[in-house]
């Protein structure tokens, strides 16, 4: 008998790439989260607040997405209060300043409390194996949100200039 006949070895599988793909299969799909919280440097934390809320409720943590939903309100309340400071106050180099480092400070305080839980969570659950989203519909709607912040602003500054003549 020879000792290369294949047909007397135990049996094998590939456990790895079951498993991969069971996980594949239980997992909803999700925007990626660290990509979101890279669009957040570019969006500001309202980004990636809400898309952090889509992957929780679809993840079906309604206590992390409501969480989410809170920072996702706060950072919209904080970039309008920013905004109507900016309009309204004189210009200064110290409040522009002031402005940068609340807007950066903000960001972080969102990714340590919040954006970085999910980062962990996915990669701890699913790895790199999970159904992905596609990035056209909320970076599509980010940049109308934009657009409308500076048509909106443009509207203030126009009117306020119409009626006190600053």
């Amino acid at each position: 008998m020879d000792s290369t006949d294949k047909r007397y070895a135990p049996p094998t599988a590939h456990v790895d790439d079951v498993q991969a793909a069971a996980l594949t299969a239980l997992a909803p799909p999700l925007w990626n989260p660290g990509a979101a919280m890279a669009w957040s440097l570019l969006f500001s934390p309202i980004f990636g607040a809400f898309v952090h809320m889509k992957n929780w409720q679809a993840l079906g943590e309604a206590d992390k997405a409501a969480s989410s939903k809170t920072w996702g309100i706060a950072s919209l309340a904080f970039i309008v209060a920013v905004v109507l400071l900016g309009i309204f106050l004189p210009e200064s180099k110290g409040m522009d300043l002031l402005s940068r480092i609340a807007g950066l400070g903000l960001l972080v305080a969102w990714y340590s409390a919040s954006g970085k839980h999910q980062v962990s969570y996915v990669k701890a659950r699913f790895g790199k194996s999970y159904p992905r989203r596609s990035w056209l519909k909320p970076l599509g709607l980010a940049l109308l949100a934009v657009l409308g912040l500076f048509v909106a602003v443009f509207l203030v500054v126009f009117v306020g200039e119409q009626l006190f003549g600053r």
